[in-house]
């Protein structure tokens, strides 16, 4: 700070405008010295000598010394200079100058001092616009979110596993985005993904859903701009794109619809339009594909060349919205190349050069918030950037993009345009998903632990099996559906002559995520028939301490994962086969 650049007089040295507030404790900068400086606490000025006759004599106890003109000065002209900090030695200084009318030179601060105070200022000012910026950059990024009131509001971060419904709707909105045909269409749910991340944060499984596939759509309540709730109808049969826009359906409908196809349920939804894929591709600097043919699609708009590309805006959505050029030319075909696609751009924004780069995770923040709509459970960039920390845990090599399998629509013979869910591998593939059964394999360590605990749990199914007439058990329902207690033991009684069952009606505390068989030591040769009877998993196996009276009965609590009587409850190890899936670490997909 130089005191000559603002008219001071040359003998004030910059660290005068630095002064003590006792108040404080701190010095403050003080650029206008018309104001009498104010003494270090601790010291008392020194008493100032007569400086001899005609001059006023300073009084000695004087808390603040008023230094008289210099010499010569004309009087009454000179302007009350700070009194000098430090020791007593310096004290003693200003009394000699004062006595002979001269002031000693201070000695100049030296560069190291000199350096913190201009240090201390820059970081002063570096923090306080660091924070400004920072809560403008905040607000930005919040005000691009856009949010729908689907009804159902799950925090940010949950326990337990997480399921994100990801939509990819086919309307037309937006710059450049009206020359790709049907520019009427009110946005139905053309890409639909539900991305599983296991309760442990392991291992992620993504289920592409095809749009044409026939189901059923339930009824479904939708806030109203002025706050009333409408329920719009269900429908049967028809496809599952329809789920979204078709008789303004909102995207909660498509959530109830996934939910009731797949038996899980669903934390969050995010749904995005054709400018998500530009913009997004962009931001992370391009997208790698591979084809391994020439490309000309007039629909899609794409031309590509046989092997490698980085694509990014108009040439990565024609690569996502490819399908004729492709495979079978249908639905399917171009769902494998979006799960290549988006395996792509998961590696690319969890590379170092991303994570890195403040100006790609600006831009990559920027693009995904004003190209998202989400459920308001996640409608805040706070609450975004929880869920992103949460599912960032999950290892690129543990993420798998796995097809549901699906069957031609034999109701429309051979030129079908639509496909029948396959019950035969789709059952299966669920269970797996809802017990959180990788389909990729996870750490040695983790698989280790896993195996260990199976096989301790597995002892208790080694060993003798009780006769079916022998068997006693109250059955609960914790299941959430209604009549599933009474409908087990009919079925244990009149199918699996278990005439001792009984029900119990309803678990205590609501539903319960998983079923429980609970039995003592001394009944163990009955749990293992019931668990063979009823395909449970060695973990629903939960065994006493001690015996239990030769009458006393086993407590069976149905949970979430119970689907009926008759059908097992334990999950397939590994998926049915020919499953269409793709692992995300694997870097050597090429379309066909």
């Amino acid at each position: 700070m130089d005191a000559q650049g603002r008219g001071r007089a040359g003998d004030i040295d910059p660290a005068d405008q630095w002064v003590f507030d006792p108040k404080t404790g701190s010095y403050e900068l003080r650029l206008d010295h018309a104001g009498e400086p104010v003494t270090p606490a601790g010291h008392t000025p020194a008493a100032t000598p007569s400086p001899g006759p005609g001059k006023r004599a300073a009084a000695s106890a004087a808390p603040r010394p008023k230094p008289k003109p210099k010499p010569g000065a004309g009087g009454g002209g000179g302007r009350a200079v700070p009194g000098q900090r430090g020791t007593g030695g310096g004290r003693r200084a200003a009394a000699k100058a004062a006595a002979t009318g001269r002031r000693k030179p201070k000695p100049k601060k030296s560069g190291k001092k000199k350096a913190l105070m201009w240090t201390g200022g820059t970081v002063g000012v570096v923090l306080v616009v660091a924070t400004v910026g920072g809560y403008l950059l905040y607000q930005h990024l919040n005000d691009n979110i856009d949010k729908v009131d689907v009804g159902i509001n799950n925090g940010a971060v949950t326990k337990g596993p997480v399921n994100i419904l990801v939509i990819g709707t086919d309307k037309r909105s937006g710059k450049g985005n009206t020359g790709y045909g049907d520019a009427g269409s009110v946005g139905h749910a053309d890409t639909t993904l539900l991305f599983h991340v296991s309760e442990d944060r392991t291992n992620a499984t993504a289920l592409s859903i095809p749009r044409d596939m026939i189901t059923n759509i339930p009824d479904c309540p939708t806030k109203q701009k002025n706050g009333s709730t409408k329920t719009i109808p269900g429908s049967k049969g028809v496809r599952f794109n329809e789920s979204l826009g078709q008789e303004d359906r909102d995207p909660g409908c498509t959530w109830r619809t996934v939910e009731q196809l797949t038996k899980l349920k669903v934390t969050h939804f995010m749904m995005a339009d054709f400018n998500a894929v530009k913009e997004l591709s962009s931001a992370v600097g391009g997208v790698e594909v591979c084809v391994a043919k020439d490309i000309n699609d007039a629909d899609s708009h794409l031309k590509m060349s046989k092997g490698r590309h980085t694509v990014e805006g108009e040439d990565a959505l024609a690569f996502v919205r490819t399908r004729h050029s492709v495979g079978f030319g249908g639905d399917l075909s171009r769902i494998e190349l979006q799960q290549q696609f988006l395996s792509s751009m998961i590696r690319k924004m969890k590379s170092g050069d991303t994570l890195t780069n403040p100006k790609k995770l600006y831009e990559l923040s920027d693009a995904a918030t004003n190209s998202l709509t989400v459920d308001t459970g996640i409608g805040s960039i706070t609450k975004l950037t929880s869920l992103a920390k949460e599912l960032s845990k999950v290892n690129t090599k543990n993420i798998t993009f796995a097809t549901v399998p699906v069957l031609d629509n034999p109701a429309e013979g051979k030129d079908h345009k639509t496909v029948i869910l396959d019950k035969s591998k789709a059952e299966p593939l669920f269970a797996m998903v809802r017990q959180d059964v990788s389909l990729t394999e996870v750490k040695e360590k983790e698989e280790k632990a896993q195996e260990e605990a199976d096989a301790k749990q597995a002892a208790l199914l080694k060993g003798t099996r009780a006769a079916p007439a022998t068997v006693r058990v109250k059955v609960l329902n914790g299941s959430g559906r209604m009549g599933a207690a009474g409908e087990t033991v009919a079925w244990m009684q009149n199918s699996k002559g278990m005439p001792r069952t009984s029900n119990g009606g309803n678990a205590s505390g609501g539903k319960k995520d998983k079923t429980v068989l609970e039995f003592a030591p001394n009944q163990a040769d009955q749990a293992r028939r019931l668990a063979d009877e009823m395909g449970l998993p060695v973990d629903a196996l939960k065994q006493g301490s001690s015996n239990a009276a030769p009458t006393a009965e086993m407590t069976l609590i149905l949970g979430e994962d119970f689907k009926g009587a008759g059908t097992p409850v334990s999950a397939p190890k590994k998926a049915p086969e020919g499953i269409q899936k793709v692992e995300a670490d694997d870097k050597n997909i090429c379309a066909k």
